[in-house]
């Protein structure tokens, strides 16, 4: 754990103020949900709650399902890391922070299609293959993650039907996270 050096004071409701520097690096918004951990050493650690990680056995699943029916490999992400992956090595890509532009769709809601935009989209710092489609998964009203599949490498524009499965899972994992 990094010590910051900034200390705060609990006020008389019993709430503490993150300090804007953390939450920033952190990627922590205004009704982000936080979890609250204590330990045997008497800290208390908040972490990011992350509602699609709930859904481990599914993401997993559906990403190798996704992956088998595609050949390409698949993500899902929560908000901020990569959750589940297949047909890529997983030390590329678990855990890792997504970059901003992606987040920028999900915020929007809007899907993502190589080859519609004039950008090249990448999933996170230090992989070399840009993402083919991207959908937000959408449940309750809130986004909470996106699918995607990345490019094959030899600049094929998505298909339909791989358009069509990105979107078909993250509209089952958006209703997932609704029950």
């Amino acid at each position: 754990m990094k010590a910051t050096g900034i200390v705060r004071r609990i006020d008389d409701l019993g709430r503490v103020v993150i300090p804007k520097e953390i939450r920033r690096t952190m990627r922590i918004r205004e009704g982000d949900p936080l979890e609250i951990y204590t330990d045997a050493d008497g800290e208390v650690i908040f972490k990011k709650y992350s509602p699609l990680g709930e859904l481990g056995p599914y993401t997993k699943q559906y990403v190798e399902v996704l992956n088998r029916s595609t050949g390409l490999p698949a993500i899902i992400c929560d908000r901020d890391h990569v959750i589940a992956s297949a047909g890529i090595p997983k030390k590329e890509v678990m855990e890792k922070r997504i970059l901003p532009v992606i987040e920028s769709y999900m915020e929007r809601r809007t899907g993502y299609v190589a080859g519609d935009e004039k950008i090249e989209m990448l999933l996170c710092d230090g992989l070399d293959r840009a993402v083919g489609v991207m959908y937000p998964i959408i449940g309750s009203g809130d986004v909470m993650g996106a699918v995607m599949v990345l490019t094959n490498g030899s600049g094929d524009k998505p298909n339909q039907t791989e358009i069509k499965l990105v979107q078909v899972a993250a509209g089952f994992l958006g209703k997932q996270m609704e029950e």
